[in-house]
């Protein structure tokens, strides 16, 4: 199991993104399912900013079940609260704290993110560190 951040959605349905064949290639090689939730889907359609610049591609990518939203328990907004206040210097925005609760809800090690360096200073509960990819 896969919990699939912002920056890679964007280059997935951006061409113009300079990641965009990184993450295809990614994509490619990682099995089902991905994860998400709704904080880190209304980054993504937000910095895709339009529907000619891949807000289309990403709807059909969730339609298709290319990736699985899960939504964050409301026992859960807590500890989203914690992570964001323990990482304030970062800053930890609330995507970035829902995917990390996400793995922790999932037991998940991988992380398919494009930012590589907050989420290997993350440190969940399950685990010591994240798998991340690409």
């Amino acid at each position: 199991m896969v919990i699939i951040d912002a920056g890679p959605l964007v280059a997935l349905f951006d061409r113009s993104e300079p990641l965009h064949k990184s993450c295809k290639e990614a994509l490619s090689k990682l099995r089902p399912p991905l994860i998400t939730t709704w904080p880190v889907l209304t980054e993504a359609f937000y910095l895709l900013n339009g529907w000619e610049t891949g807000q289309s591609e990403l709807w059909n990518f969730i339609i298709s079940g290319g990736v699985r939203i899960d939504d964050v328990p409301e026992e859960r907004y807590s500890r989203m609260r914690e992570l964001m206040e323990k990482y304030a210097d970062k800053p930890m925005d609330l995507a970035d704290a829902s995917v990390v609760v996400m793995a922790e809800m999932h037991k998940a090690k991988t992380i398919f993110t494009l930012d590589r360096g907050d989420f290997a200073i993350y440190r969940p509960k399950h685990t010591l560190h994240f798998r991340i990819i690409p």
